[in-house]
């Protein structure tokens, strides 16, 4: 089904983002999603507080060789933002299950950054067939102690305030998660913000917050080492990890974490760059991937 006209892009943005866009009707609403190229498919599963704007340079430089699926999660980008829908993790991996199974996608590589690595990893697991390749930026699928600082945006009142009021997590994520601000000027800053406009349109960003284990009894400290103990199922599949490690949210030890799992990953740390590591390097980043892609070829029995 074609997307609906997304009216909140500016002219500017379009140019960044050149899609048409399509939808997926699932039980909270209309998800968007990119469905660019043929081939086998690579499906790139976005975090917290982004979209898929996110992946744009990397659908750009592969959809002639690969298909580019890119779904925006309900509450984020061009999807939905119902205001009384659950918002859990578990929501979010029985959304992208729906979006592989409808696809019907196959012999895929799978693509994940923050929040996409345990929504990813989730439904990868539950769709174990269809998956070949795995590429992850600064991510994390398994528990962490996570700054301290994280802990003021759950604070009760607070948080739904600076949050959905007045849009502080984006706002942060942009001063202080990246080393290269100058790449976060314009059009580009104009395309994050532009789906979060609102504070009915920033629902998800607080929910994606709150879903964060922090605390002993929340609910994901069931969830994440569940998770975990599935993830040697995977370990014998090709996995590149391109990581920024100025990155104070995955910090160091998410990277060890990653190399201690999946041992014979191929790994680029980038030294000058930070959490949004896509866009801070693209230019490096997606030769990674495409060279990547070419060292493991999916044989027809793969996947």
């Amino acid at each position: 089904m074609p997307a609906r006209e997304p009216t909140l892009l500016s002219p500017a943005v379009r140019t960044l983002y050149p899609f048409e866009g399509k939808v997926l009707e699932v039980d909270a609403g209309r998800l968007h999603y990119l469905d660019e190229g043929a081939g086998d498919p690579l499906l790139m599963v976005h975090g917290n507080p982004t979209w898929s704007f996110y992946y744009r340079d990397l659908v750009m430089a592969l959809r002639d060789r690969y298909r580019c699926v890119v779904p925006d999660h309900i509450g984020c980008g061009l999807s939905d933002k119902p205001s009384d829908w659950g918002y859990t993790i578990s929501d979010h991996v029985d959304n992208l299950v729906r979006l592989i199974d409808e696809l019907d996608l196959r012999r895929a590589t799978l693509v994940v950054h923050d929040w996409g690595g345990v929504i990813g990893y989730l439904a990868a697991l539950r769709r174990p067939g269809r998956f070949a390749r795995f590429v992850v930026f600064n991510s994390g699928v398994f528990l962490l102690p996570l700054p301290r600082a994280l802990t003021v945006f759950r604070l009760p009142l607070y948080g739904p305030i600076v949050i959905r009021g007045l849009n502080a997590f984006l706002h942060a994520g942009l001063r202080y998660a990246v080393v290269h601000k100058e790449r976060f000027r314009g059009a580009v800053r104009e395309g994050y913000f532009a789906p979060y406009d609102s504070w009915a349109h920033r629902v998800a960003v607080l929910r994606f917050v709150q879903e964060i284990p922090i605390e002993p009894g929340h609910p994901n400290r069931q969830l994440l080492p569940e998770l975990d103990r599935q993830l040697p199922s995977l370990a014998g599949f090709p996995h590149l990890i391109v990581w920024g490690r100025k990155d104070w949210v995955f910090h160091e030890g998410y990277l060890q974490g990653w190399r201690e799992r999946f041992p014979d990953a191929e790994v680029h740390v980038l030294d000058d760059a930070s959490h949004w590591v896509v866009e801070e390097a693209s230019d490096r980043v997606i030769p990674m991937v495409e060279e990547f892609l070419s060292r493991h070829p999916i044989a027809l029995g793969d996947a």
